[in-house]
Parts: structure tokens; C-alpha cells; sequence
């Protein structure tokens, strides 16, 4: 098989793109010819050292994929459109290969119709916040959500989900981006250089990794709560008074820690949405498997924000839609 892959931790010049033994099926897996493979920042993370795995090595970046199945199995049919967003860590080989071996608990049905490339560009920012949102933020309808970084991608998976589920949203957001936030159904979008916050907040979400506790603490309502899930560098101060006389609570979550029945749980939410015409990225960029590296280089250098970027895993050429 073709892969991207490294051969230990490194910077993005340790990528390599060739072959590969092809996998072989296990004891409850899968075998899928993939087509896409989204990189994420977090893959960046993998790939530097900076959240360390096990291996194997050489390992096989990126974790997001579509594709077919390659033979029946595990009550999947060959030719099967199917996606999965949990490889390259744990122990797993990575996405961006021609083929993979994928546990049967971790692989998912693509939608109807779904185009591939889109798809996959939004399961990782949409699993990340229905995660944040539901699993540790514990949110119910007729809350109030403050989203901080509301133009990004999680953010703006954040904002959909939360005010489906019948959640009050406030984003935060630069001025470019407000706009964009009250159309997913933000009630209110404010320019986060202003540093204003609404009070009785119940559940705060900072995408943009400032974690500005001392700030943000004081605004929650009785037993609110924030989640904190990027900026792995910051050291925030937090208030602990403020906090604990008031039921607060902070929490943190990384996606590479869900166990496989919290990631199907919010896979059947991303299905959902996508399918009733939700979800859908700001843009995506096209890249052939073989920019594997210049597509790390581009997330590491800020150069991809608001844009995804997916690698065609079974094409040499690049392509680029929607921008």
C-alpha cells in the first residue's frame, strides 16, 4: 500500500510518502480502501512528539478517512462507503494510506449521497464538539453556551450542535467571523477583542486555547462549567474561590481519550446532521497524498485556518474545492 508516514517523531520533514506492507485483517476488523484522509492539527501534535503514542513505527499519520470497504466482513459488504476518525494513535496505524485495518466499533456508514472529501473534512471538528458539548459538558436544553473562537472549525460545529439541541449560544468571535456565527444560530456574536462575556453562563467552550480562567469564572452561573480542549502550552490562573463556592468546574478532554462507544455516539450525530444538511465545512482544500508534508507545514504556520485540508489518498493528482 501507499502511505504518508514517519519513522519516529519528528518535524514535517520526517513525512515520507511510499509503500508500505498492506495490512492485515485482524480478529474484528475491516479492511477499507480509503480514498480521503483529512490532516488535522492534531495529527501535527502525533507527528512531532508532542502527544506521544506508542507507535507502531514507522506510523501512518492522520486519523479521519473515507472510503470503501475492500471485502466483507464484520457486517460490512464490500464496495460500503464507510468512514472512521479514531487511527493513527492508540496503537493504530494511521488514515493516510490506500488501505486500512479498522475495528469494526470504529467504523461508520457514510451518509447517503455524502460527498467523501466534504464529509470527512467535518467529522473531526464535529466529533470534537458534540465530545465537548455532551459527553464532558453535560449540556441541556435551555442553557446558556458561550462558544470562544466561534469562526473556527470546531467553533462552528460547536454553535450548529449547541443550538440544535435547543442551547442559548453566544459566540465569540473576531469581526470577520460574526456574521458566519449568527447564521449557524448564535443569538448573540461579539468581537472578541472587546473582551465582553455575558454573565450566568453554563457552559463555556474555548476553542481558541487563550483559557482565560481568571475572565471567565466569575461569569458562570451556579455549578457552570468549562471545557477546555486546545492551548496545550498555556498556563492560565485559575480562581479557585470563585470556583468552588459555586459548584463550578473545570475540565479538559483530549478526542485521542474517547473510548469507542463515546466516538460512535457522536458519529451518529455527525451522520444526522450531515444528512439533514448540516455540518458543512467553510472550506476545504485538496491535496494529493504525496503534500502530506506541506499540508502539516501549512497548519503548523497558521497558513490553513478556516480551511481543511484533505490529502486524495487513491489519486496523484490535487484538487481544490470550495476555495
Amino acid at each position: 500500500m501507499r502511505a504518508a508516514f514517519v519513522p519516529r517523531p519528528g518535524p514535517a520533514e520526517t513525512i515520507r510518502v511510499g509503500e508500505l506492507p498492506d495490512p492485515v485483517r485482524g480478529e474484528g476488523e475491516v479492511l477499507v480502501d480509503v480514498s480521503v484522509s483529512a490532516v488535522d492539527p492534531v495529527d501535527t501534535f502525533v507527528r512531532s512528539g508532542l502527544f506521544e503514542v506508542p507507535g507502531p513505527w514507522p506510523l501512518v499519520l492522520g486519523r479521519d478517512f473515507a472510503g470503501r470497504v475492500a471485502e466483507d466482513g464484520g457486517g460490512f459488504s464490500a464496495g460500503e462507503p464507510v468512514w472512521g476518525n479514531s487511527l493513527g494513535h492508540g496503537g493504530r496505524q494511521g488514515a493516510a494510506a490506500t488501505r486500512v485495518a479498522v475495528a469494526v466499533e470504529r467504523l461508520y456508514r457514510l451518509p447517503d449521497g455524502a460527498d467523501p472529501a466534504e464529509f470527512v473534512a467535518v467529522v473531526h471538528p464535529a466529533a470534537t464538539a458534540y465530545l465537548a458539548l455532551f459527553t464532558h459538558g453535560r449540556l441541556c436544553a435551555g442553557e446558556t453556551v458561550v462558544v470562544a473562537g466561534g469562526g473556527g472549525n470546531v467553533g462552528s460545529a460547536l454553535i450548529e450542535l449547541a443550538t440544535n439541541a435547543g442551547a442559548r449560544v453566544v459566540a465569540t468571535a473576531s469581526a470577520r467571523d460574526l456574521a458566519h456565527c449568527r447564521a449557524l444560530g448564535a443569538v448573540e456574536a461579539l468581537d472578541y477583542r472587546d473582551g465582553e462575556l455575558p454573565g450566568d453562563i453554563d457552559l463555556y467552550v474555548d476553542t481558541s486555547g487563550t483559557n482565560d480562567l481568571a475572565a471567565v469564572v466569575p461569569q458562570l452561573a451556579w455549578r457552570g462549567r468549562i471545557v477546555l480542549l486546545a492551548g496545550p502550552r498555556s498556563r492560565p490562573v485559575l480562581p479557585a474561590g470563585e470556583l468552588y463556592m459555586h459548584d463550578r468546574s473545570v475540565l479538559g478532554f483530549a478526542i485521542s481519550h474517547a473510548t469507542a462507544a463515546e466516538l460512535a455516539d457522536a458519529a451518529k450525530t455527525v451522520n444526522e446532521r450531515f444528512a439533514a444538511g448540516g455540518l458543512r465545512p467553510r472550506a476545504v482544500k485538496r491535496l494529493a497524498l504525496s503534500d502530506a508534508a506541506e499540508a502539516h507545514r501549512r497548519i503548523e504556520g497558521g497558513e490553513a485556518r478556516g480551511t481543511r485540508l484533505v490529502l486524495d489518498v487513491d489519486s496523484a493528482g490535487r484538487r481544490s474545492t470550495q476555495g
